[in-house]
């Protein structure tokens, strides 16, 4: 017969509504900023564990708040603690930043979230904490406003020293702008898989299922939603009828120009958008190859699912003496390795893994890319030359440099909707008509 307990005997308390999501939180930070692992590495295994989907999406909003303003909130954290927590005390630092997350920034009821976050301590294995928590985020909490403007005086930039430097060189008369716009939610973009459906007809179906969406005249297949969602609560998903991505990243393949009967070659193809986009464009031979074979697999799951097809290669592109059958290319779309500057505001662990140090190797392997893959093209093809950088070492001076190595290389005159001219080429800004940062060149050859 089963006893009940006892005088000494031990009862864990029950689980605190909404701690189990906070310490996760804690975790996912601590991998991001202490261990510098990305944040999307880290999130992908956590995420699908988690069955409410609320929950699901409390986790990913904790992420990247703090991630968006962590100079902030660690000012904060700062202001708040007698002294520096040990590193025995790890994940409690990055606990406390999602804390204070939820009360400056998320707006969270402050009862609740203080004391889920004080709880989360327990099941992070410091139940000897859960007191310092609970007391850090009460006094926050009672002198936000005070303490508030003394980290704001702090940490007036949530960005890297080395990428402030750079961005007011690059674009002095638009930095402040770019910084903004970082540390904003970026919306979300779809891409409508024109074989299956029309763009009417798909944003009919999400006016019927109850979801707002814009239609730009300048991106023929692309949907607007400012109110993010999961990709899979989307209508005609698990059919295939839609893809996210962003509307810059489409607009690499409107430049690049193609039509039904032509060989194409994706030389960067992993995560698979481009790829997918110039099938749902044209009947084409593509050829679409990828360094990482395990990236190159999710290439072939995104086209199975959209029912598409293509040649897959897991090859290095600036090596093409393993790969290349000496056949050129009509068409070659470049979507090279870059700091990923542009797209800060969807990845905000980018700020903080990236190094000055890192720029002048992605320059080197850009400008390897682009003479290995130049003599792949026919006579009268196109290569679209794009990074999702705002860096003018990765992107105008990038080119230009390659202009000057090849004589029979020709820069084609671009004029976007948004974005200005940048040498040859045309850079994006993050935030202009609501896109992602990105530089774009096409190029033609003789």
């Amino acid at each position: 017969m089963k006893r009940p307990p006892g005088r000494g005997s031990r009862t864990r308390p029950a689980a605190v509504p909404g701690a189990p999501v906070r310490a996760e939180a804690a975790r996912a930070l601590d991998a991001v900023l202490a261990e510098g692992r990305s944040l999307g590495t880290v999130l992908a295994p956590t995420l699908p564990r988690i069955a409410d989907p609320r929950d699901r999406a409390l986790l990913e909003a904790l992420c990247f708040a703090v991630l968006r303003r962590r100079r902030y909130f660690e000012a904060l954290r700062a202001q708040l603690l007698e002294r520096p927590l040990p590193p025995s005390a790890r994940p409690l630092p990055m606990l406390l930043l999602a804390g204070l997350a939820q009360l400056d920034g998320l707006g969270l009821a402050p009862y609740a979230a203080i004391s889920a976050t004080a709880e989360a301590a327990r099941l992070l294995g410091k139940p000897h904490l859960v007191g310092l928590v609970n007391a850090v985020l009460r006094r926050f909490d009672r002198e936000r406003d005070t303490l508030a403007a003394a980290a704001r005086a702090a940490a007036p930039q949530d960005h890297p020293d080395w990428l402030l430097t750079a961005l007011d060189a690059d674009w002095p008369d638009a930095a402040a702008d770019v910084l903004a716009a970082n540390d904003r939610p970026a919306p979300l973009w779809l891409r409508v898989n024109r074989r299956r459906i029309g763009r009417d007809a798909f944003l009919a179906r999400l006016a019927a299922a109850g979801i707002a969406a814009e239609a730009p005249a300048a991106l023929p297949d692309a949907l607007r939603l400012d109110a993010p969602l999961p990709p899979t609560a989307l209508p005609g998903w698990t059919e295939g009828l839609v893809s996210v991505q962003d509307g810059a990243a489409q607009l690499a393949v409107e430049l690049l120009e193609v039509r039904d009967g032509l060989s194409v070659l994706d030389a960067c193809a992993a995560p698979g958008g481009k790829a997918a986009h110039l099938l749902e464009r044209a009947d084409l031979a593509l050829l679409a190859i990828d360094a990482d074979p395990a990236r190159l697999a999710r290439v072939g799951e995104g086209l199975d699912r959209l029912g598409l097809r293509a040649t897959l290669a897991a090859a290095d592109a600036s090596a093409p003496d393993g790969w290349w059958d000496g056949r050129r290319f009509d068409r070659i779309l470049l979507d090279a390795p870059c700091s990923g500057t542009g797209v800060i505001r969807r990845h905000p662990d980018i700020k903080w893994h990236r190094r000055a140090a890192d720029i002048a190797p992605l320059v080197a392997l850009q400008a390897r890319l682009l003479d290995a893959l130049w003599p792949m093209l026919a006579p009268g093809g196109r290569l679209v030359y794009a990074t999702c950088s705002l860096l003018k070492d990765e992107n105008e001076r990038q080119i230009d440099a390659f202009l000057a190595r090849h004589a029979d290389a020709r820069a084609l005159p671009l004029a976007l909707p948004h974005g200005r001219a940048s040498g040859a080429g045309w850079q994006l800004l993050p935030g202009e008509g609501g896109l992602d940062g990105f530089f774009y060149a096409a190029l033609a050859r003789a």
